[in-house]
């Protein structure tokens, strides 16, 4: 996979203009030239029914799938929007935009899967996501199997003739290993299995899975995309036609989202590539420090020399994000707690991709209530710290952090 481009070429609006960078994209992508009421943004439609002038009308909406408002559990304007321009952002045919980044997992894997079929997980990744499919997909007679991350060998290995999907995210999360997405589709290729990327971490400023061959891409826009800590939205890209069974469960299981958080994702993604350069940055520099700091022990971070996917990292990503895990040095669970709560400026949270620094400590924050040999197989020890790097100038993040490790 080669290194992004700095251009996307997309088709913005129906009169066929295409622009070329990031930004601008993300400021005019998937948008009308002319909106509503003249208005420079679009309106929020506040509406769970849209009507129709007579009888023919109905009949034409459903004879030339139009697209337009029927009932709101089916689409609203402002969702659809949002969706045209994080298509256009991630290079992808189509988008869909559910209430939260678990509700687009849950539908799409609903969609996809039937009782008997199989899914191979990396074993990195979010604790909700493999509790979903360990405990409630199994209760639907599907089989979850976990293989070690980045061991492509025992991935294939895994694959059955019941096999329909491969997952895995990239970069994990809190461990931030750098998934090769060329191995990674060439595996689904082989067998002819569906892959699924979940690139919350990366977004799709600093990796492009979609061009890689991965056919979904998963985000929780709850995180970068959205950036302000102010909403909850998840999306599903890929190929429209593989996409239709999802937007049709979308429409019974009711995981939309409102048009108001509609509107603040729209808004978030206007400054989404300006916010991204930042926490690259911020994330970079915060890690270095770290990794010369005496009570730290060690830092994952795919930007540092010495991160096991490093080179991957950097023939394939942009930037390297604003996520940072490091262990301190005293094993202890109450010392890394110190460090957390001796932070002035971070504040004790579970998210990350906002514009503010947030700290915490995944043994406490999410695998409190796992066994001690639980929280060692997922490789989550007492001394490790999360630090989700916001926009804040890095030097005052940086010496928050030195006056909290110095205690």
């Amino acid at each position: 996979m080669s290194q992004p481009n700095e251009k996307t070429g997309h088709e913005l609006n129906g009169n066929g203009s295409r622009w070329t960078g990031f930004s601008t994209t993300a400021v005019h992508g998937g948008e009308d030239r002319q909106k509503a009421h003249d208005a420079l943004t679009d309106a929020i439609v506040c509406a769970s029914t849209f009507s129709f002038e007579n009888t023919q009308s109905v009949i034409d909406f459903i004879e030339q799938d139009q697209q337009r408002g029927e009932y709101g559990r089916y689409g609203n304007p402002s969702d659809m929007v949002v969706e045209r321009k994080l298509a256009a952002i991630e290079g992808a045919e189509d988008g869909i935009l559910f209430s939260s980044g678990m509700a687009a997992l849950v539908t799409l894997l609903m969609a996809k899967l039937s009782a008997g079929d199989e899914i191979v997980f990396f074993d990195q990744c979010y604790h909700r996501s493999r509790e979903f499919c360990a405990k409630y997909l199994a209760r639907y007679g599907v089989i979850t199997k976990q293989v070690k991350t980045g061991d492509y060998a025992a991935m294939a290995n895994a694959v059955t003739d019941k096999t329909k999907m491969l997952v895995s995210e990239s970069p994990t999360n809190p461990h931030l290993s750098v998934i090769d997405l060329e191995k990674f589709v060439e595996i689904g290729r082989r067998f002819k299995v569906e892959t699924l990327i979940d690139a919350t971490l990366a977004t799709p400023y600093n990796l492009r899975p979609i061009a890689a061959g991965v056919d979904y891409v998963l985000h929780s826009a709850t995180k970068y995309l959205g950036g302000h800590n102010d909403l909850l939205a998840g999306v599903v890209l890929g190929c429209r036609a593989k996409l239709e069974d999802v937007r049709s469960l979308r429409g019974v299981l009711g995981g939309v989202n409102s048009p108001h958080n509609c509107y603040l994702l729209q808004r978030g993604l206007k400054t989404f590539e300006l916010r991204m350069q930042r926490h690259n940055e911020n994330g970079q520099r915060v890690a270095e420090f770290l990794a010369g700091h005496p009570a730290v022990a060690k830092v994952l971070y795919p930007g540092l020399p010495d991160h096991p996917d490093h080179q991957l990292a950097v023939r394939t990503m942009r930037g390297f994000g604003g996520l940072v895990t490091f262990f301190v040095k005293d094993p202890d669970w109450q010392a890394a707690a110190r460090v957390v709560d001796g932070c002035r400026m971070a504040r004790i949270g579970p998210s990350l991709g906002g514009v503010e620094t947030l700290i915490e400590q995944p043994y406490v924050m999410s695998y409190f209530k796992y066994s001690p040999a639980d929280r060692a197989r997922f490789g989550i020890p007492d001394n490790m710290i999360r630090l989700a790097c916001g926009v804040e100038n890095a030097e005052d993040i940086i010496a928050d952090l030195d006056q909290a490790l110095r205690g």
